[in-house]
């Protein structure tokens, strides 16, 4: 899986981090490379959250969008 990430120079020093395709993904460090480290830990973390089962409803429908 490849993923963009997004650096940005942090005003105080260091860097910052985002990644667009995992809403509220993000990391610091203060080198580049601690960074790099950083946002690979925060995107591991980002998709290893478990999320609660849901049920559906009778009348309910799934609908998986290819973007």
């Amino acid at each position: 899986m490849k993923l963009k990430v997004i650096i940005h120079e942090a005003e105080e020093g260091g860097y910052w981090a985002e990644v667009p395709a995992i809403l509220g993904c993000i990391s610091q460090g203060e080198t580049y490379q601690e960074l790099i480290k950083n946002v690979h830990e925060a995107i591991e973390g980002c998709l290893s959250v478990d999320i609660e089962p849901f049920s559906l409803a009778k009348n309910d429908r799934i609908l998986e969008l290819a973007i």
